[in-house]
């Protein structure tokens, strides 16, 4: 059906009970099933809301739902109970098991009281759930159609293609807000549209640091993190450390990614939604399993559990075969495998080879990222769209202090151009 016809009144939206609790609640009272005064007074309700949000606050890399909830003054850990109204929120389809308790938990986050300010404030979360995230995975539309009651009685789906937002009085209020949140979680992204040269750190003062001398995104390193508890590395034993460190790191001003070994193993799907729903914009899963390489098909649904649990993440694939030195000659196939299973990206650390790395570049259609092991012109001129330190300025890090100690115990002095008090203080805010 031609979306003209969201212009003319006598097509109107199917209508919903004005009864029930939960999500049948949510149904009656939000602007999006509504006509005539009801419609207006809630449109006007949502309109108000959004008013009182800056666009720009919403330019963050994260889970959008997130994101606008925080901006509404609601936790962010909302997301959950948020996905699970918006699969049922359309009033012909079935209402999912627990899709009312998360209304109720929803409405007591926001006050607890069950009225129409209450529940077009859910109704934003719920859209920028649904068309935001559509938006963010890059469907066109990200909503493809509407339902309405033609004159004569009978309900019609109104194909929205050309009509992204909508149209006449149900086009979408907030479209600037849904522009900006898809632009902050797509920002990570952007910036591999260029060469990203990614500082790796191990905890919140390195972060600071590194996004206090200018770079535009920050990354960790596994081996720092993980060696800075006393764990090993690619064990798969970090998981608690690396989330705590996520939590502290989304509070910088530029987009953060984790590196997060193998998936650690269990529920990636349930790690990807967190670390998003925390803020972080990106991830590096890796294809090695200590000493040896995973099966490639198996890595695969890895990344795409990753992807599917949480499109708007940068999923950076990591082909290990160069790094532990088995099997280098699958690099390739490996990096395609993963890349069909949806990776925004591919790793080949210890990929030296000018020839090498050339061929990858030609072979996959996304930013291939390497180790800073050469010249970054160099890199730059081959293709490569990312350059990590991964652990040097860790373990660089390690060096310098174990040689100022040794210095300051054999009568000598430390070094002159270190950070002062001050200025790592300043580093948390002190």
């Amino acid at each position: 059906m031609d979306p003209r016809v969201l212009l003319d009144a006598s097509w109107t939206v199917p209508p919903v009970p004005a009864s029930g609790s939960g999500v049948a609640w949510l149904r009656s009272r939000v602007a999006r099933f509504s006509e005539g005064p009801d419609h207006e007074r809630r449109r006007a309700i949502a309109t108000r809301v959004l008013a009182g949000v800056d666009p720009a606050v919403l330019r963050r890399p994260g889970d959008p739902v997130a994101v606008l909830a925080e901006a509404l003054g609601v936790p962010r850990a909302v997301t959950g109970d948020v996905a699970a109204v918006a699969r049922c929120h359309q009033p012909h389809v079935p209402v999912e098991p627990g899709a009312d308790e998360a209304v109720a938990r929803l409405v007591a986050a926001f006050g607890g009281v069950w009225d129409e300010e209450t529940a077009n404030r859910i109704g934003l979360l719920v859209q920028a759930c649904g068309a935001t995230r559509a938006a963010i995975a890059g469907a066109v539309p990200p909503v493809p159609v509407t339902r309405r009651v033609a004159p004569g009685g009978e309900v019609v789906e109104v194909d929205l293609a050309g009509a992204e937002f909508g149209a006449g009085r149900h086009a979408c209020p907030g479209r600037e807000h849904a522009v900006a949140l898809v632009e902050g979680a797509r920002l990570f992204h952007r910036l591999h549209d260029g060469l990203l040269v990614l500082p790796n750190a191990w905890d919140f003062a390195s972060a600071a640091a590194f996004a206090r001398a200018g770079f535009p995104a920050v990354g960790t390193t596994s081996l720092g993190v993980a060696a800075a508890h006393g764990l090993p590395d690619a064990a798969g034993v970090a998981r608690e450390e690396t989330l705590a460190l996520a939590r502290l790191l989304v509070r910088l001003p530029v987009p953060v990614s984790v590196d997060v070994e193998a998936g650690f193993g269990g529920d990636v799907r349930g790690l990807a939604a967190e670390l998003h729903g925390l803020g972080v914009a990106g991830v590096n899963v890796e294809d090695g399993r200590g000493d040896r390489l995973a099966d490639p098909a198996g890595h695969a649904a890895v990344v795409r559990a990753f992807k599917e649990a949480a499109p708007g993440l940068f999923v950076n694939a990591r082909v290990d075969a160069h790094w532990l030195g088995v099997d280098r000659g699958s690099t390739v196939d490996r990096a395609r495998r993963y890349v069909d299973a949806g990776a925004d990206g591919v790793f080949a650390p210890g990929l030296r080879d000018e020839r090498g790395i050339a061929e990858l570049v030609a072979a996959v259609p996304v930013p291939v990222n390497v180790l800073a092991e050469g010249d970054v012109g160099r890199l730059r001129e081959l293709g490569v769209r990312r350059v990590s330190t991964g652990s040097l300025p860790f373990r660089a890090a390690l060096g310098a202090a174990v040689r100022t100690a040794l210095a300051v115990r054999d009568g000598g002095r430390g070094p002159d151009d270190v950070p002062g008090y001050a200025e790592v203080r300043g580093l948390v805010g002190g």
